[in-house]
């Protein structure tokens, strides 16, 4: 997720909530208690970009308190080992309207920059593209490094480019970002694919056959289930959440969260609140709308923003999303699609500054453990929302990789897109 503007909810003032019972000190016992023997294995974490764009590539930053940035940042070593992360997903995005060769650029640019990170940072984390890696290294106290490309648009249609990104160690890639392609479907653009394409096709099954999970977070649900039905190994949402919940686009209804179940899949919920509360999502309406009315930037919350817009913040408070609001999203998956089919896809440093109230950074995990806790969520059933299920889809998708390794590699392009 990204939308290219940067917010802090802690500073802005939320309208009152229902008062909820806090999780106790033996709920967060427990928490740490799950998180030290299976730690958290995020779906989505766009660093990369941030690094890359806002501090000049000095990969050296994740050693500082990013919050105390002047561009905070919600990921940092710290906060890593704090929020127990064992494994994390490293988005490498690129902007949906930049297409051909330079997306390729842009993409190889944003790999070298985790492989930077990592490198410099061998003390507290290490590449992995395979479950039996991320089990290894979060062994060893460190964060496993994977990485994930976030858009179909970032291989400039061919195949040879998906084969170099998975050379380079990628390890899922997202069909499309926010715009349609002409092999896949965006569910925040119009239609071009009428669902994935026969080359849309054949990038699943590339997929496949090199042992890349297939990403259906941002796509449409036609080409959800076009992917479903396509693809030999379980599809991952590497951060999404439920329709039924927050009405958005970019969240999974009901039958697609069954879907997802049924091929052996994960959906990993997002935090970001627009994509977990309609009441916050239509106060973020509300606030573009009227700014857009002042020509002042609407993308800018808390004291930073517009003089104008700090008024209508008082006068217009923002609504609460809270740990116990990130609960229901996952309790709702779990209840849908099953508990061996939902995980953490938070998406920090994805989600504009913006995070659900005392979890603004990777460190707030604990939190939502916690809090499942005292909802009645056993030992086990955390441990395969952490990091169990998504390990056990990795697995898999190397097993059909493996079963497809005599399979020649293909070579197909979609013209349209160069």
């Amino acid at each position: 997720m990204r939308r290219l503007i940067f917010a802090t909810l802690a500073l802005a003032a939320p309208v009152a909530a229902q008062t909820e019972p806090a999780p106790g000190q033996a709920h967060v016992a427990r928490a740490e208690r799950v998180l030290a023997r299976a730690p958290v294995v995020d779906g989505h974490n766009d660093l990369a970009w941030e690094i890359a764009h806002y501090n000049g590539g000095r990969v050296a930053v994740v050693r500082e308190n990013g919050a105390d940035l002047p561009r905070p940042l919600q990921t940092d070593l710290a906060r890593l080992k704090a929020g127990h992360v064992g494994g994390q997903f490293w988005s490498v995005w690129i902007p949906a309207d930049v297409t051909g060769p330079k997306a390729v650029e842009m993409t190889l640019e944003q790999i070298d920059v985790v492989r930077r990170l990592v490198a410099a940072n061998p003390d507290r984390l290490a590449l992995a593209t395979t479950a039996a890696d991320v089990r290894r290294i979060a062994a060893s106290g460190r964060t496993a490094s994977l990485i994930g490309v976030e858009g179909g648009h970032q291989i400039d249609g061919r195949l040879s480019v998906l084969r170099d990104y998975r050379a380079l160690g990628v390890a899922y890639m997202t069909l499309t970002h926010t715009r349609s392609l002409d092999w896949a479907d965006s569910s925040t653009d119009d239609a071009v694919a009428g669902g994935l394409s026969p080359f849309g096709k054949r990038v699943v099954a590339e997929m496949n056959r090199i042992g890349m999970l297939v990403d259906v977070s941002h796509v449409a649900d036609t080409t959800m289930r076009a992917a479903l039905a396509v693809s030999k190994a379980p599809v991952i949402a590497s951060h999404s959440s439920a329709r039924a919940l927050a009405g958005v686009p970019r969240n999974i209804p009901d039958d697609l969260l069954a879907a997802i179940g049924a091929n052996g899949g994960v959906v990993m919920v997002n935090f970001y609140p627009a994509f977990l509360s309609n009441t916050w999502k239509q106060w973020d309406v509300a606030r573009t709308a009227y700014a857009k009315t002042l020509g002042v930037p609407g993308d800018v919350y808390g004291p930073r923003a517009a003089a104008p817009l700090v008024d209508w913040d008082r006068a217009h408070p923002m609504p609460h999303v809270t740990v116990a609001t990130v609960a229901d999203h996952i309790e709702y998956v779990a209840k849908v699609a099953g508990h061996d089919h939902v995980g953490l896809g938070g998406d920090f440093d994805g989600i504009d500054g913006t995070a659900p109230e005392g979890m603004n950074g990777v460190d707030g995990y604990p939190k939502v453990i916690a809090e499942l806790a005292r909802r009645g969520w056993s030992d086990a059933d955390l441990a395969k929302l952490t990091s169990g299920n998504i390990l056990r889809v990795l697995d898999r998708a190397q097993a059909v990789a493996a079963s497809m390794a005599n399979l020649p590699a293909d070579d197909a392009t979609d013209r349209g897109a160069r």
